[in-house]
């Protein structure tokens, strides 16, 4: 175990008590080539807290090409809301095409989603993150059997460029869905319509599908596969874990 391993294993046991604000205080004035990763309800909260540190924090989110229409208008909104850039990133033209051209729109519920996700997410997150020194996210542990023991900061060697760290904060680790809603509420934070018709996760539209009362949230996700499955590779370390 390196040094900077066992540096951010205690940044992570002196952070793990800490409020989300004071862990993205944290980051933000740690690093400077820093990013929000942006998609859903917890992703808004952290641009609702991040703004007071940094206004002009860069966020970026992935455009898989099968979102729902809402979500686009939720993109949307939330760059008129806070009157920021979102860097929205796509995947490889070609590599999607012949995905399609030999298995067609849907090979994922055949196979698994793996190598869709990898070719509409992955790939294009790897390109971004290979220009960052740090991101954040909105996980949390509560979400599901493969986020249980996320820390709120580590060591990212999955997406790191080759020799270099690449640090990635959780600052809602230890919030539950409920606090995340209640600080959604109370800042008037703007968030996904489709929430108001059941969905609680947002994917992709073939792979997303509302939940009903008492089912937790990421079931309506890839409900076609195991629970301990249910990663699209954007944070496959907690897999591995």
């Amino acid at each position: 175990m390196t040094d900077n391993q066992i540096n951010l294993i205690d940044l992570d046991a002196k952070f793990q008590q800490e409020s989300p604000q004071k862990i993205i205080k944290y980051a933000l004035s740690q690093f400077d080539n820093i990013a929000i990763s942006f998609s859903g309800a917890e992703d808004v909260a952290l641009i609702e807290m991040a703004r007071n540190y940094r206004p002009d924090v860069p966020v970026f989110c992935l455009d898989t090409g099968r979102l729902h229409a809402e979500t686009y208008r939720f993109i949307e909104k939330v760059r008129k809301h806070y009157g920021i850039k979102i860097d929205v990133i796509s995947p490889d033209g070609e590599a999607v095409r012949q995905l399609v051209q030999e298995k067609g729109l849907f090979s994922f519920y055949e196979d698994d989603h793996k190598e869709c996700c990898g070719i509409r997410k992955i790939e294009p997150l790897r390109k971004k993150l290979l220009t960052l020194d740090a991101w954040i996210t909105g996980q949390r542990k509560d979400q599901s059997p493969t986020r249980a023991e996320i820390p709120v900061i580590q060591d990212d060697k999955l997406f790191a460029r080759p020799g270099e760290k690449l640090t990635k904060f959780n600052p809602l680790s230890n919030w539950s869905s409920k606090e995340v809603w209640d600080y959604i509420r109370m800042c008037e934070v703007p968030y996904n319509e489709l929430h108001e018709r059941g969905f609680i996760s947002i994917g992709c539209e073939p792979c997303t599908r509302p939940v009903s009362p008492g089912q937790h949230e990421r079931e309506g996700r890839w409900w076609w596969e195991e629970a301990t499955k249910k990663e699209c590779g954007l944070h496959a370390g907690n897999v591995e874990q």
